[in-house]
């Protein structure tokens, strides 16, 4: 609890059972009321070691996609009674210690969301992010604030805090089950007014830490130019998009788990590409 505010922190996971019970272990209990794990069918342990960290833990069936897994994430945060939702990676890329600075940016304000920035200080390079890694974050966070008028260091963080309210209000059904589904997301508070802020976040790359392919490197990129190109035009009247309709479909809070927290099993819909591609995590 945070000045009276519930906080749940929300980990979408696939094949994290070698850094799961690391990355819990640093984060502080004191402010966090809830730790949800949803496991994208794993082909690993991640959901008996998250079973045996006593963790709250919900099972796609099915492999979903990392933007159908964090759906499922922030449905059942918003479910537990959220008042702050924090999505941190299982995969202990991104340092858990910085969860207070977070939370209290967006508890206390004056955010509605917080992203955790590997680009500021600049520690992504002496993280071990790729130089192609690298150089297309600079190139795409260039293109997304020409586009949606903002001034943010990056936009692809797997590290980010949000007031409950911003979940409840976007249209998040209306996003691609997919990679890209990070950025629908921030393009969506963008254009609906939220304020946002940004901390500074030491992140590593080791073997253990989830990382996609070329390919689908390529496939998100296109993607987000794609996202920022339709905020662009929906923002002059140009077009209309789905993800932008103030009638557009939002989260479906319904039960996923027991009056005591037992676990249920989740089996979600998604498209058969989307639910075939591999790891869910950046």
């Amino acid at each position: 609890m945070f000045h009276g505010k519930k906080v749940v922190v929300v980990m979408p996971a696939y094949n994290a059972a070698l850094t799961l019970e690391r990355t819990v272990a640093e984060i502080p209990m004191d402010l966090v009321d809830e730790v949800v794990v949803t496991d994208d069918a794993s082909h690993d342990e991640t959901v008996a070691v998250a079973r045996r960290l006593g963790l709250r833990t919900l099972v796609h069936e099915e492999n979903r996609g990392y933007g159908g897994n964090q759906k499922t994430c922030y449905a059942e945060a918003l479910r537990l009674g959220a008042d702050l939702v924090v999505m941190l990676h299982p995969d202990y890329q991104y340092s858990p210690k910085l969860l207070p600075a977070m939370i209290g940016l967006v508890g206390d304000g004056p955010y509605d969301v917080v992203l955790a920035s590997r680009i500021l200080g600049g520690s992504a390079r002496r993280g071990g992010m790729p130089s192609y890694k690298y150089l297309a974050n600079r190139f795409l966070t260039a293109v997304q604030n020409f586009l949606c008028r903002a001034k943010l260091s990056e936009y692809h963080t797997g590290y980010r805090a949000f007031d409950a309210d911003v979940l409840r209000s976007l249209a998040l059904l209306e996003n691609s089950e997919d990679f890209v589904f990070d950025n629908q997301m921030l393009a969506q508070a963008l254009y609906a007014g939220y304020e946002f802020g940004e901390v500074s976040c030491p992140t590593a790359y080791f073997e253990e830490a989830s990382s996609i392919n070329f390919r689908r490197s390529v496939r998100y990129g296109l993607g987000v130019l794609v996202v920022s190109l339709q905020f662009f035009l929906q923002r002059h009247g140009l077009a209309r998009f789905a993800i932008f309709d103030e009638d557009g479909q939002r989260l479906e809070i319904t039960p996923t788990a027991d009056e005591d927290g037992q676990e249920l099993e989740v089996t979600p819909t998604a498209d058969d590409d989307e639910r075939a591609e591999g790891d869910p995590r950046r």
